[in-house]
């Protein structure tokens, strides 16, 4: 049964409107400032105060610029505390964005050729090839990915290897790798379907493989194999170490097990049910490198386990909808900062899972967790910090709200060490694979 609009619907919803004495009084300021500003309770950002009581200090904020690697920024971030910490290294010292981001692209170009040839069967409107093919490739991705960097290419400081225009406006780069590889997918698709011989295919891949590699040296540099790590500490003592290669430099200044670091998600989704790990199929970067594996926990727990890593000491890697309820100026995540439903007087609220659901909502940035104020124990808000640069929010930090983190908080990255042992038990299964596009697979 269809029903279209009919002419005395809309004279009556008119009608109705103009029955409202503040109707043009609302108008007037939602059109003439848009609907956030027009929204906005100014109440929320007095409650929202930068003071916490565990505050990590952590250094000047990096910036991203226009690129979308903040999952690599927010990872990077956590490990330079360790160096900060351990060698004293400037408030301003940074691990290299740039170095990791060159060999993601170049592993995730080898992921997509691979994914490329295992649904190589299938017809091209099929939901998985139109899925992979939408984009091949881009600037984000999760943890677990970064890990698998790191654990076969090491990290180098900034300076080792600087960022490049690409890497900081990376909209050109994306846009000529993706057609390249979308041209390289119809030929390696038209090999199979002549049924060419394997080491004919293998032969064509390590040709684009090559072709890929100079695109990215020729927009992101010649990835660094071996540097000298030379600075002052803050007591300004000088320190060199000659030489020496990016793994060697992670075991030796970093010294993070990145094994005992696993992805706690909160998707209240009945399809997830807690306590139970998942992976994303399709969704990686370096072949048979470390999986994307989540852990599915209740927010409650995961704020406890949040809570428990800041005061040892370390902060946490965090995956959320920050467009949601954010003013990026101020600084502050908080679902009292707008009331779009009391200006409009429109029932406009979904529960988390609802807004998973829906496609209201998934994970689209990552930050950094350094701060939260406990009130008897409990927490009340959170200190973020983001890879925005120094202009926005207080010097390049956020406020968010508790409440905020309940509803669009997805991801925490944890120390095994703080888990509980039944919580350990849960996430050594064997993790369920979800759908691609299933939203918790989402990039930040």
């Amino acid at each position: 049964m269809t029903s279209e609009i009919k002419l005395d619907q809309i004279n009556k919803f008119q009608q109705n409107l103009d029955n409202r004495k503040d109707s043009k009084v609302v108008e007037r300021a939602v059109s003439h400032q848009g609907i956030l500003a027009s929204s906005e309770d100014f109440k929320a950002e007095s409650n929202m105060h930068p003071v916490f009581s565990i505050d990590l200090s952590t250094g000047k904020v990096a910036d991203q610029k226009r690129s979308g690697r903040c999952w690599m920024f927010a990872a990077l971030n956590t490990m330079r505390i360790r160096l900060m910490n351990t060698f004293k290294v400037g408030d301003d010292f940074e691990l290299s964005q740039n170095y990791t981001n060159f060999w993601d692209k170049f592993e995730k170009a080898n992921y997509f050729l691979e994914n490329v040839l295992k649904t190589a069967d299938q017809p091209l409107d099929s939901r998985k090839v139109a899925w992979l093919m939408a984009t091949p490739q881009q600037d984000g991705g999760q943890w677990d990915m970064l890990c698998a960097l790191i654990e076969k290419y090491g990290i180098v400081p900034k300076y080792a290897m600087p960022e490049t225009f690409n890497s900081e406006k990376s909209a050109q780069l994306n846009k000529f790798l993706n057609l390249k590889l979308r041209h390289d997918a119809a030929a390696l698709r038209e090999l199979v379907a002549d049924n060419a011989s394997a080491d004919k295919i293998a032969e064509t891949k390590e040709t684009m493989l090559n072709e890929i590699y100079r695109m990215l040296v020729y927009t992101l540099g010649e990835p660094t194999t071996t540097f000298d790590f030379e600075y002052r500490d803050k007591d300004q003592n000088y320190h060199i170490d000659r030489g020496i290669t990016p793994q060697a430099f992670f075991k030796k200044y970093v010294n993070l097990n990145l094994e005992n670091y696993v992805s706690l998600i909160n998707s209240p989704t009945s399809d997830k049910p807690f306590n139970k790990t998942y992976t994303i199929e399709m969704l990686g970067n370096v072949v048979n490198g470390r999986q994307v594996k989540h852990l599915n926990l209740e927010m409650a727990e995961l704020k406890k386990l949040a809570i428990k890593q800041l005061q040892h000491g370390e902060s946490v890697w965090f995956g959320s909808d920050v467009g949601q309820s954010s003013n990026s100026q101020k600084g502050i995540m908080d679902t009292n900062l707008y009331v779009p439903d009391e200006l409009f007087d429109a029932d406009l609220a979904m529960s988390k899972a609802e807004r998973l659901d829906y496609g209201e909502s998934l994970m689209t940035h990552a930050m950094v967790i350094t701060g939260v104020d406990l009130v008897d124990g409990k927490p009340t808000k959170w200190k973020v910090e983001n890879s925005w640069g120094e202009k926005v929010g207080n010097k390049g930090y956020f406020v968010m709200s508790d409440e905020w983190m309940d509803q669009f908080v997805y991801q925490f990255v944890i120390n095994k060490a703080y888990l509980s042992d039944d919580q350990l038990k849960a996430q050594a299964q064997e993790p369920i694979v979800l759908n691609p596009w299933d939203p918790m697979g989402a990039l930040a």
